[in-house]
């Protein structure tokens, strides 16, 4: 007998041995240049948490004797770091606003070529991101599917990105500009048109380039990979396993720390803009204490929108936002100069397009006369769009999973941006074109005086203005709760450790937190403190964000390096020739088995092959093993340095479709195959025995292909 005849040759299986790792002295050194490669390859080959025979390690908090589900590590640090710099802000504020200034006016001399780098590079990634090939890949297993509609979608992320920024700036900012521009003549047709395109550059595809960067590695890592879903999880290509020890610990408290100064900050200032408007509406008279009412009010509203889930309140206040905002917009547009504004959006969008580069890398380098006016608004801008990147960006995560990157980052920039452009156009041309007419010399002194007055008087000029400064307080105020209310749901999932369920309470309470410290630090009068303090965080994250961005090109390379092999190399069995029987496969396809029909069909026929070829994989000294539960069964080849081959088959359910000949079954299931990224959507109904060892040897040879194929620097080497 010839001994290079493989072993078992009698059954299907027996092809494994021609694909396995050959002698034990191969599989050794195969194992060998895995334990060299680093840490983070290994993880860029794992597929970890897609499947459920596979989850990844935990870091949910415990419920707690009073019933909250809290992770403590990060609980107690990030409630205790809080109350720490609002207590030195309230009892030290002039002390502590001199300190941060210092250290932001540091900044703004030394590293403001850091900041500006490290936007322009973020913007360029995500760019070249959604137009590569690695678009297509889904956020999530590749069965899954976004839970919003469009609209909704963007509604949420306009709402919580920037929504009340542009009812706050949307006329001071082109204004400000035109008023004392960086560069030119103050209020000249050049003033103007430059006026316009700082603001979009401002406003446009840097701010959301960061937001999406940060959104994109959590959703990818969370949903693709099966990491938790905080702030950790963009730590992995740097520190590894070590994201569920002390130091993603600390990464979280920085993340709940940020989000609420973030939302305390901007309800101590935000309210004075509706204390403005109650004023010009009511004559009510500015005061401490009718602020702090306010600040409690909203956070009263955000905290039941907070309890009710992302579901109901946020996505209902969401929409209202929007709705509102649309209806405002088209108010400016149809009593003011329709025609006009309109061509100002496509000449402004023109001007922006075009000087986007040299805007960009603009550090008035040549002119330093420009530093300081570049310290105080662009370095500001992109400071606090850092700065609130880990609160927008897990939020933006947590309503994309099922979309695609390339639908991802097309609807993060484009959509929020081009809506962000088209206010900036109707109210700062408006309010622009006022002054240059003669008639709003008022707005400007309003302008210049007080920013907090400027959409209430702008709408002085406007037919009808107590209904539109009433919309316009109303929008405040409801941007304000749904900003509000996101950062309480994005501080309540990453200090319970990304529980799933917690109870209202403990959302209530991450409302209510920056209502209090907003309060604290509006009576001592250091919120300018902890506004700066926010800010000045921005630089380190900003290395980290980086440093995360090169792990994430590296880690969606592998990702599409898998598919790639995948769709390479050999075919399905039910595609190979090997269902001879096409009568038997005619009745296959027109038939819609109910779950019982399925559930016998797991027993009898599916359970066993995958039993069969699992003791195949074990006599060729591979360890495998089948784990069944009620609704799946699933086979894995367990590898000691490599990643681990799992193929597993779920019953699933279906609507029968209309083509479904005439009966009372109105839906169906099917014995689907997953592998580690999702679903490959093909059905076993019908299989026999063989066919199913065949696809799973076909499976597994790909398997093989994608670990060569990755590994194959290491092997010229």
């Amino acid at each position: 007998m010839n001994s290079d005849k493989p072993r078992h040759s009698f059954h299907p299986a027996a092809r494994l041995l021609t694909y396995r790792l050959g002698t034990q002295g191969r599989r050794n050194a195969f194992s060998r240049r895995f334990r060299r490669a680093s840490l983070f390859k290994e993880f860029l080959l794992s597929d970890s948490g897609v499947s459920s025979f596979c989850p990844s390690p935990s870091i949910a908090g415990r419920r707690t004797k009073s019933g909250l589900v809290i992770r403590r590590s990060v609980f107690w640090p990030a409630v205790l770091f809080i109350l720490l710099c609002v207590g030195l802000a309230s009892v030290f504020p002039n002390s502590m606003a001199r300190l941060f200034s210092s250290a932001q006016d540091f900044i703004a001399a030394k590293l403001s070529w850091f900041y500006i780098l490290a936007v322009a590079i973020i913007l360029c990634a995500m760019t070249l991101i959604a137009v590569s090939r690695f678009g297509s890949i889904r956020l999530g297993p590749d069965h899954a599917r976004p839970a919003f509609s469009l609209p909704v979608w963007f509604a949420m992320l306009f709402s919580t990105g920037m929504g009340i920024g542009i009812m706050f700036f949307g006329i001071a900012e082109p204004v400000m500009h035109f008023l004392a521009p960086p560069e030119g003549e103050a209020q000249t047709v050049a003033a103007a048109r430059s006026a316009l395109e700082t603001t979009f550059f401002h406003w446009g595809l840097h701010a959301w380039a960061i937001y999406a960067a940060v959104g994109l590695m959590l959703a990818y890592f969370g949903f693709r990979r099966g990491l938790p879903l905080t702030l950790r999880s963009a730590l992995y290509p740097l520190i590894g396993e070590r994201i569920y020890g002390p130091i993603g610990d600390a990464a979280d408290v920085f993340a709940v720390t940020g989000t609420v100064f973030g939302v305390a900050t901007s309800l101590g200032f935000g309210v004075l803009q509706i204390n403005s408007g109650l004023g010009y509406l009511f004559g009510v008279s500015t005061s401490t204490s009718l602020q702090m009412a306010l600040i409690f009010g909203i956070s009263a509203l955000s905290a039941l929108s907070a309890a009710s889930g992302l579901n109901r309140g946020i996505k209902f206040l969401s929409e209202a936002n929007l709705i509102l905002a649309v209806l405002l917009l088209a108010l400016v547009f149809a009593v003011g100069p329709t025609a006009e504004l309109l061509k100002h959006f496509v000449e402004n969008t023109g001007i922006y397009l075009s000087g986007l580069i040299t805007k960009t890398f603009t550090l008035y380098a040549y002119e330093p006369q420009n530093t300081e006016w570049l310290g105080g608004w662009t370095l500001q801008y992109w400071g606090w769009w850092i700065s609130w990147s880990p609160f927008v960006g897990l939020f933006i995560a947590q309503i994309s999973r099922g979309r695609t990157i390339r639908e991802f980052l097309a609807g993060v920039l484009l959509i929020p941006a081009g809506f962000t452009l088209l206010w900036m156009t109707a109210f700062g041309n408006s309010a622009i074109d006022l002054i240059m007419s003669g008639t709003g010399s008022a707005l400007a002194v309003a302008v210049s005086n007080d920013v907090s007055t400027a959409l209430y008087k702008f709408f002085e000029y406007l037919p009808g203005t107590p209904y539109l400064c009433a919309i316009g307080m109303g929008m405040v105020i409801v941007f304000f709760v749904t900003s509000a209310d996101s950062g309480a749901f994005v501080s309540d999932t990453i200090a319970s450790g990304g529980a799933r369920r917690t109870p209202p309470a403990q959302r209530v309470f991450w409302a209510m937190l920056p209502a209090a410290c907003a309060a604290v630090l509006l009576k001592a009068g250091g919120l300018q403190a902890l506004q700066t303090m926010t800010l000045v965080s921005a630089l380190p994250f900003a290395a980290v964000l980086l440093t995360s961005l090169c792990g994430l090109l590296r880690s969606l390379r592998y990702d599409d390096m898998r598919r790639q092999t995948r769709r390479s190399t050999v075919t399905s069995s039910a595609a190979s020739g090997l269902r001879d029987d096409w009568r038997e496969r005619l009745r296959t396809i027109v038939t819609y088995p109910t779950e019982r029909d399925v559930r016998k069909w797991f027993d009898r026929t599916i359970v066993p092959a995958l039993e069969d070829i699992s003791t195949e994989f074990e006599k060729a000294s591979l360890a495998a093993r089948v784990v069944r539960r009620d609704d799946a069964v699933a086979l894995t080849v367990v590898y000691p340095e490599v990643p681990d081959f799992l193929y597993e088959v779920r019953l699933r359910h279906y609507e029968s479709p209309e083509t479904t000949p005439e009966s009372d079954q109105s839906a169906f299931s099917r014995a689907e195959v997953f592998l580690r990224e999702g679903s490959r959507d093909y059905d076993l109904m019908g299989w026999s025995r063989e066919q199913i060892i065949h696809d799973v040897l076909d499976q597994y040879e790909k398997h093989l292909t994608f670990l060569r194929a990755v590994n194959a620097p290491s092997v010229a080497t």
